[in-house]
């Protein structure tokens, strides 16, 4: 799969069930975070390779009998799981690709491989066991009305850098299931498993035209695919700014929207989560897991520990003194726990708002500086370290604002109002945790959270049977579940009048 990447070099747009270089001839070097050097080449598209690429999907999605919304709705689950299959015998290439093209450790890579053939799958199944329509009563035996399911027709798929093919996935998976057609644009920056992944669908049997890819920037590739008049849907995954953008460029349109956007989300530890040295291990844990999985780099990281008074020192001394031991390296490495930052320009982002925290007023508690090299950290690397800051508050950018790096920032509580009032305080609404031995106390404050997701003693498991969506400016739409199936279809209803009379509503 790799080799297929350096052997077609500069030919990464698959239009029409062809690989191709762009209309122009540009290409882009993609560059290893862990040092900073290019390991592979893909082809720079603009608004020309667009449109070819929506044409390529319009056909098929136009075409006779045969085209892929006409086929047999069982045919379409089987061949989701012939890709599920492909994804696990080819796991730890691809997990081995995801790593050197996102910086993550390959151990994510591969566990995020296995949540990809778990989204086919689900997908799969949910779509095969669905009835093929909803009969409505009409009241009598003369009408026979039925609402239907369709596909929506070209969709628009835009994914973010951090989870390349996690994300790709959560759109791919249903909308080949409901039938449509698609152009996928992947992040310039991490495009390689998204591009492996054109592969195996189409090894495993979808048609030539259905699945499209254009590799590029977002201001050209992204934007045109927006507003494409013959695109009827865009799904988008990706910071608040350019999500902004993708609605606007599709209003004109009318076409249908999926926007999920930025979080800063909430992690609410109480004192009692911590009454035992057992519990109050795993809330650290979680705590770390929460923060700095993926080097912060996750839309629904815990990156706001709001903790009681009571237990703030302790908790925020032994999270600080377990962070600075994080193994941090090139991915590819064993024993790693953690890789770089995605880009230098990443990093400098990251190391400003830390600057602004201390300006602030913000204690730091550790890292806040780049690690000193070693035989698993190049220089040349885009690495930081995990960090922790304390004595944080409201007014300051860091816990206003997405940092989306390996910083932790540490608010303190004492009542029970007071946690859901800081946890609400944020104008995103993605994803939030609840740390507590008193149920009665867990299904308050997870009842009060404006979070799409809440975690209750627990952070970052997903589920692909259950929607995923966020509140606020974290977005637009659901993916997962029966609701990310949903976001794909347009609804139909088909009335038979079985015994036509004549009307008569004027004279004659």
């Amino acid at each position: 799969m790799a080799d297929h990447i350096q052997q077609n070099a500069g030919r990464t747009h698959h239009v029409g069930g062809e690989w191709q270089g762009s209309v122009s001839g540009a290409t882009r070097e993609i560059l290893d975070p862990a040092d900073g050097r290019p390991f592979a080449v893909v082809a720079e598209g603009d608004e020309k390779d667009a449109d070819l690429a929506v044409a390529a999907a319009r056909d098929a999605f136009g075409g006779g009998q045969g085209a892929w919304p006409r086929t047999p709705v069982a045919e379409r689950a089987a061949v989701l799981r012939r890709v599920a299959d492909l994804l696990v015998r080819d796991r730890d290439e691809i997990g081995l690709l995801e790593s050197r093209d996102a910086g993550k450790t390959v151990e994510e890579g591969r566990v995020d491989v296995d949540c990809v053939a778990d989204a086919f799958r689900y997908f799969a199944d949910l779509v095969a066991g669905e009835a093929p329509g909803r009969v409505v009563d009409a009241g009598t035996t003369d009408v026979h009305s039925v609402v239907v399911h369709e596909p929506v027709g070209v969709c628009a798929l835009i994914t973010p850098w951090n989870y390349p093919l996690l994300q790709a996935s959560w759109k791919i998976a249903p909308a080949l299931a409901a039938g449509n057609t698609f152009v996928i644009k992947p992040s310039e920056i991490t495009p390689l498993t998204t591009i492996a992944l054109m592969d195996l669908l189409a090894e495993a049997g979808v048609p030539a035209g259905v699945a499209n890819l254009v590799t590029g920037p977002g201001h050209t590739v992204g934007a045109r695919l927006a507003e494409h008049p013959d695109v009827d849907l865009v799904s988008f995954t990706g910071g608040l700014a350019s999500g902004t953008k993708v609605a606007q460029a599709a209003a004109p349109g009318v076409k249908k929207v999926a926007l999920e956007l930025g979080g800063k989300n909430p992690n609410v530890v109480f004192a009692d989560a911590c009454a035992t040295d057992e519990d109050f291990d795993t809330a650290v844990d979680q705590a770390l897991n929460a923060a700095f999985i993926h080097s912060g780099q996750v839309c629904s990281a815990g990156a706001r520990l709001i903790v009681e008074e009571s237990v703030r020192d302790r908790f925020v001394t032994e999270l600080a003194r377990r962070a600075q031991k994080i193994r941090l390296g090139r991915g590819t490495a064993d024993g790693v726990e953690c890789g770089p930052l995605v880009s230098e320009q990443h990093r400098a982002k990251v190391e400003a708002y830390v600057a602004s925290a201390l300006q602030e007023g913000a204690v730091l508690r550790c890292g806040g500086k780049r690690p000193e090299p070693s035989d698993v950290r190049p220089e040349s690397g885009w690495f930081y370290e995990p960090t922790v800051l304390d004595a944080c508050h409201r007014e300051m950018r860091v816990v206003r604002e997405e940092v989306f790096g390996p910083v932790l920032t540490v608010e303190t509580f004492r009542t029970e109002d007071e946690a859901v009032a800081l946890a609400n305080d944020t104008e995103y609404g993605l994803a939030g945790a609840v740390w507590t031995t008193d149920a009665g106390r867990a299904r308050r404050v997870a009842g009060q959270l404006r979070h799409g997701t809440v975690w209750i003693n627990d952070f970052h498991p997903y589920l692909p049977q259950a929607e995923w969506g966020g509140f606020g400016k974290s977005g637009v739409g659901r993916e997962l579940g029966p609701a990310g199936l949903a976001e794909y279809r347009e609804t139909k209803h088909v009335y038979q009048n079985l015994a036509p009379k004549p009307v008569r509503w004027f004279a004659g």
